[in-house]
């Protein structure tokens, strides 16, 4: 097999990594595919290589090690000691009614017998923990990117199966919200300031903290931008004048899929119900461009009412979408007793950060 490779143009989002993207062939048929995100470890010359949502190839090969030989030997030449990769695969699938039934005390989304288990999933779950993977959330690293995602499906329903998918409160509140006159739309960059305002207050409510700073959503609306024009919105939801909520979407290249990314909403007038006005907004667009799926991002496995975080996942539900468990983060160190050490070193280093 052959590997070519090319700094990759959205390397400036993310401070402190390099990027490479890379592609590896067989009889001139291209097999693989992804993007490399290199973390150097301080003080040493070798670096940590992590694969977000990748890489692409067929995962049903029976020869699934000899499809990733190219890839791993790519990462030992630039110096890698470790590599994590996150298989774009589905695991399970939970439906809202589901979940919603098995809500109660202590109870965890892991504990309740899945609507749908992905065969593909399962088996490729096999066949890296027999070549020598580690899953990272059962090694207790974690994983970088949501293991529990929240998906709308779009494809084949129309507007009247979207709202009718919503639950009763989801419905009073965006009829609160017409009613009161929140007016919902996209806006440009200029509005990023206010827009991460917002987000340091939603911060401070709910008790959590992402770490991104103004200058990184900036950086990422223009580079997305400039790489395909329409990837990145920042749409807001306005009462009297008043920016109330902002919300980030982004798009893949196709179109098939859209992200809700990052919502931010003030502490005040939250009676007017802007949150639910701009989500309805953000979903009827997905819709009307043509989207399979409206992708909410992360939720916490918690169905216990009586934990903050289940705030969050109970709000989604009431979308009337489904909870998706991906197949997770997986890590393999390079070879050598040396590398194990420094992986050792990264996951220290990375976990105080």
């Amino acid at each position: 097999m052959c590997v070519g490779g090319n700094v990759c143009k959205g390397q400036g989002v993310k401070e402190g990594w390099t990027a490479e993207s890379l592609g590896w062939t067989e009889d001139g048929r291209l097999v693989g595919a992804t993007l490399v995100l290199y973390r150097h470890l301080p003080g040493v010359r070798r670096s940590f290589a992590y694969i977000p949502a990748g890489p692409v190839l067929d995962w049903s090969a029976p020869d699934l090690d000899r499809l990733l030989t190219p890839l791993l030997d790519r990462l030992r030449a630039a110096g890698a000691f470790a590599v994590r990769l996150g298989p774009p695969l589905v695991y399970r699938r939970w439906t809202a009614r589901t979940l919603k039934d098995a809500t109660g005390p202590g109870r965890r989304v892991g504990d309740v017998l899945p609507d749908l288990v992905e065969p593909l999933g399962a088996a490729v779950a096999d066949r890296l923990r027999a070549a020598g993977w580690r899953r990272c959330a059962e090694e207790g690293a974690g994983d970088a990117q949501p293991r529990l995602i929240f998906e709308i499906p779009l494809a084949g329903r129309d507007r009247d199966d979207l709202w009718t998918g919503l639950n009763q409160e989801w419905r009073r509140n965006i009829k609160r919200a017409v009613k009161a006159g929140v007016e919902t739309g996209e806006a440009g960059p200029d509005a990023l300031p206010l827009f991460h305002e917002l987000l340091g207050v939603t911060e401070r409510r709910d008790g959590f903290r992402l770490g991104r700073s103004l200058p990184y959503y900036q950086r990422q609306y223009q580079v997305l931008n400039e790489a395909e024009p329409g990837a990145m919105g920042l749409w807001t939801a306005r009462w009297n004048g008043e920016v109330l909520a902002a919300h980030t979407m982004l798009r893949s290249p196709d179109r098939a899929r859209v992200w809700y990314q990052t919502g931010a909403s003030a502490d005040h007038h939250r009676e007017v119900r802007p949150s639910n006005a701009l989500q309805w907004r953000m979903l009827c667009e997905a819709h009307g461009a043509g989207a399979s799926v409206y992708d909410m991002r992360g939720v916490p496995d918690t169905l216990d009412p009586r934990e903050r975080a289940f705030g969050l996942l109970r709000w989604k539900l009431g979308t009337g979408g489904e909870v998706t468990e991906m197949l997770g983060e997986w890590e393999l160190t390079l070879d050598g007793t040396v590398n194990r050490a420094l992986h050792r070193a990264m996951r220290g280093y990375l976990g105080r950060r």
